[in-house]
């Protein structure tokens, strides 16, 4: 899924190639997409796309006529630019991992895509980001809190470190792979609890946070959208490594799984050497 680091490059990239372009046309092939119905898409057409940012995990286009489109990539989503069409046949509905294109005035223009069968992609046309549900609900930013906020933010909600961290209403921003990055770099199991997390291991992980994003997003933006996933990839220390070494200590990488996800940790970095075992056998070890 596309984290902090990865939207913000996508809404850098369409800075520089779509601001101060007309939209063409908004073509919808996949209904489910668009969750919004009023304003209906065709109030984009000849609006100028002014600027583009994000809230969260969320990429928010926004066009002179006061209009945002925001989209949630979800796990499967992608945004393609393309600087030119082949044709103008309009898309067919039903038919391959285009979800919605949006052409451009001078030819060029971005499809929203999603591979597999969930089909969580989200669009929503509306006049204000807040008037999606998401949005409205997202905590401070992770990279825009200062310690005494994001300390407090994950102490208001008591769980294990790795869930927290990753629910969007308490710090907006952080998913699966960059808290596995942010936990490692922070030397902190992901089964500690919040409010028994000392002020000294709190600050680690605020530095951590910070530390993590940051060089993400540095490595990110200015990445050709098309690069984006392989330079997140490249980057990760532990996630989505089970069975290499750490790169820090040498210990093999273990995993947990769970219903539809799973985290990847380093027990001599972050667990005093002793493995979490993989809830799928129904045991837990802190």
């Amino acid at each position: 899924m596309p984290e902090l680091p990865e939207v913000t490059a996508l809404a850098a990239y369409l800075r520089e190639r779509a601001v101060g372009r007309h939209v063409e046309r908004v073509e919808v092939s996949a209904i489910s997409v668009l969750k919004t119905y009023d304003p209906p898409v065709t109030a984009l057409a000849r609006a100028e796309v002014t600027d583009a940012t994000r809230h969260g995990k969320f990429l928010d286009v926004i066009f002179d006529s006061g209009l945002h489109l925001v989209v949630h990539l979800a796990r499967a989503g992608w945004l393609q630019y393309r600087e030119g069409f082949a044709g103008s046949t309009p898309l067919k509905p039903g038919k391959g991992p285009i979800a919605l294109r949006v052409r451009l005035d001078d030819g060029s223009g971005f499809d929203l895509t999603e591979a597999g069968t969930q089909k969580k992609l989200a669009a929503y046309l509306v006049a204000d980001p807040a008037l999606v549900p998401g949005v409205a609900k997202l905590g401070p930013d992770a990279l825009g809190a200062p310690l005494e906020v994001f300390a407090e933010r994950l102490r208001s909600r008591r769980g294990q470190v790795k869930g927290v961290l990753t629910d969007q209403a308490v710090l907006a921003g952080i998913g699966n792979a960059y808290s596995d990055e942010i936990l490692h770099r922070a030397k902190l199991s992901p089964f500690a609890i919040t409010d028994r997390i000392s002020a000294e291991a709190m600050a680690q992980l605020y530095e951590a946070t910070r530390t993590v994003l940051t060089d993400a997003v540095e490595r990110s933006v200015g990445q050709q959208a098309a690069t984006l996933k392989s330079e997140k990839r490249s980057g990760l220390a532990v996630h989505a490594r089970t069975g290499l070494p750490c790169p820090v200590c040498g210990d093999t990488i273990r995993e947990v799984s769970f219903a539809d996800s799973s985290l990847q940790y380093c027990p001599t970095c972050q667990t005093g050497g002793k493995p979490l075992a993989d809830r799928r056998l129904s045991r837990l070890v802190r």
